[in-house]
């Protein structure tokens, strides 16, 4: 084992991670605790195979999508560091009022699942991408034409301009009318 003294948080890193995020110091804490827990290398980050040892992304059918996601800031190679995972963390956490940071603002908690449709990254979704996404999430449980067809229709609904393809914006303008902020908020530690 490392020495874990060497991880430990500074009170400065634990208010500018609040200030950045919108945890607040006993959520980082516990947080920071669940990282280390994680972090099989004792070296102060995650690994790809870090993260897809937590048993909820394991069986998760987009766990892999979810465990990209972490992997999305510029420069990142193969390794996340606890702040890095914790801009992540922040797209889910519920919008109190008076207290939306940037990070979960409704905007960017649509980018990030945006993200998750965009599977080659080109800030357009196709219909092959949907296919993919449906394959994951519903496995063989739906038959392929029923799949294309959900795919189709989608585009259908949400594709404005009528390229075949479905933008941020016309992503975005298809989901008008849900609750963003709720689906996508995950109750933290207190």
């Amino acid at each position: 084992m490392g020495n874990r003294s060497s991880l430990l948080l500074r009170e400065e890193e634990i208010a500018q991670i609040q200030e950045e995020t919108g945890f607040t110091p006993n959520q980082i804490e516990r947080l920071y605790s669940r990282f280390t827990s994680l972090d099989r290398g004792d070296c102060g980050t995650l690994s790809r195979d870090d993260f897809l040892r937590i048993p909820e992304l394991a069986i998760n059918p987009l766990g892999e999508r979810i465990v990209n996601s972490f992997f999305q800031e510029e420069g990142l190679n193969d390794r996340v560091n606890f702040r890095q995972f914790m801009r992540v963390l922040a797209h889910f956490r519920p919008i109190k009022k008076n207290k939306e940071n940037k990070l979960n603002s409704r905007e960017e908690k649509l980018r990030f699942a945006f993200k998750m449709y965009d599977l080659d990254n080109d800030d357009m979704i196709s219909k092959e991408e949907l296919l993919a996404i449906l394959h994951m999430m519903v496995g063989a449980n739906i038959s392929e034409e029923q799949l294309t067809s959900i795919a189709e229709r989608t585009i259908v609904e949400a594709d404005e301009d009528r390229d075949q393809m479905i933008s941020f914006e016309e992503f975005c303008n298809a989901l008008q009318r849900t609750d963003v902020a709720q689906k996508m908020s995950i109750r933290f530690l207190n």
